[in-house]
């Protein structure tokens, strides 16, 4: 069986909602994230310093192949983060998650991991992939250990692996779940999230 490839949808939680970004998120998203150093330090992007230029990056992930989601925050009706699937290969079944920032007010809160789950889900349920993955700076010891945190297993450390925004070069930390794991992954994600 292949894997279907994923297309813009929206994927509804109780504190999230995963929109197909367009330009009617970019103001939220940049009063969120734009120009925050610390949200961008791991990033292996300039800092976008005006809504312009975070459109502009926008841009070239999609390019690249990323398919982009505004986080919206339920409560709100605010956009508070950007979250996106990425080298996605359906004869292979994967796909990874990435492009990840957050507004710092939501950091540790439920938005991450009921975003995760909702895109977990949708991988695995509805477009039949058999592999996600996650990449993340070495550096970057809050992401590693978020990305621990969803039930993804530590696969290995790929040296010198991408340059960074600031032209320094980093080690690049890979994780990884596959379909067997997936069952018991939820179940943790979704009574972590009822727990509140």
């Amino acid at each position: 069986m292949t894997a279907k490839p994923p297309a813009p949808v929206t994927l509804v939680g109780s504190h999230v909602r995963l929109e197909p970004f367009d330009d009617t998120h970019l103001p939220d998203l940049f009063a969120a994230v734009g120009a925050d150093e610390e949200v961008w330090r791991w990033i292996p992007s300039p800092v976008p310093r005006t809504e312009r230029q975070l459109a502009e990056l926008v841009g070239i992930w999609r390019q690249g192949g990323f398919l982009p989601f505004a986080v919206v925050h339920q409560e709100s009706g605010r956009t508070v983060g950007l979250t996106c699937y990425l080298d996605i290969s359906t004869g292979d079944e994967r796909l990874e998650i990435g492009g990840t920032c957050y507004a710092r007010s939501v950091w540790r809160t439920a938005v991450n991991t009921e975003a995760k789950l909702l895109l977990l889900t949708h991988a695995f349920e509805e477009l039949g992939m058999g592999r996600v993955c996650w990449k993340t700076d070495n550096l970057n010891e809050r992401s590693q250990n978020a990305i621990r945190r969803l039930g993804a297993r530590y696969e290995g450390t790929h040296r010198r692996e991408r340059r960074r925004a600031d032209g320094s070069f980093r080690d690049t930390v890979y994780f990884s779940m596959l379909r067997e794991e997936w069952p018991a992954a939820k179940a943790r994600l979704t009574e972590r999230l009822a727990a509140g």
